[in-house]
């Protein structure tokens, strides 16, 4: 049988009932993209390798342990897998894009701007920025409206200060929550900011 036309989803019902070569064979089929997509965000062989290592052991222990659902597809269940390795890699050795030094959060946007799109791929980031913006209006009003400033205005603290009529201090402290908010609202609803 060709290996090419088992599905994804027999493989790993194979795999969990037994048969070894099964995750062979998913590893093999999916390892460019997922090693593409790791490179193009950390920029560094040695960390690709590490993440894309790490993401397998994630992936075996998950199916061994039954926790993987059916109700997803494999590669965005492995892709987000990646994506939130990358996170704690960028957090471990401090380099996480963030819009503030004084700050640990991340940085939502940095995800999603990459220069090389395709066509597929701008369609997707078109999605991704529209799904962003409609997150953005479940944050408290005091919020998205600093976020807004700062991403969509490009508006320094001290001009967002001034529009506001609160203190530097304010302006960053509802940013931070801003992000920190977003971001549960991001991993409750389970979406993936990935492309």
């Amino acid at each position: 049988m060709n290996r090419d036309i088992i599905a994804d989803s027999t493989l790993v019902k194979n795999y969990i009932n037994g048969n070894e070569i099964a995750i062979e064979m998913l590893i093999k089929r999916h390892q460019q993209k997922l090693y593409s997509f790791i490179y193009s965000k950390v920029q560094d062989r040695d960390s690709t390798e590490d993440i894309f290592q790490d993401t397998f052991i994630k992936v075996i222990r998950t199916l061994k342990r039954g926790n993987y659902n059916e109700e997803g597809k494999f590669l965005p269940w492995v892709m987000r897998i990646a994506h939130n390795l990358i996170i704690d890699f960028f957090r471990k050795n401090n380099r996480m894009p963030i819009f503030n030094n004084n700050s640990d959060d991340f940085d939502i946007f940095s995800i999603i701007s990459d220069g090389n799109l395709n066509v597929e791929n701008k369609i997707i980031k078109e999605q991704i920025l529209n799904d962003v913006k409609s997150l953005i209006k479940e944050l408290p009003d005091e919020q998205r409206e600093v976020l807004e400033m700062r991403i969509y205005n490009d508006m320094s603290f001290n001009e967002i200060s001034e529009n506001t009529g609160v203190s530097i201090n304010t302006a960053l402290g509802r940013m931070r929550y801003a992000l920190i908010n977003l971001r549960k609202i991001v991993e409750k609803n389970n979406i993936i900011l990935i492309n």
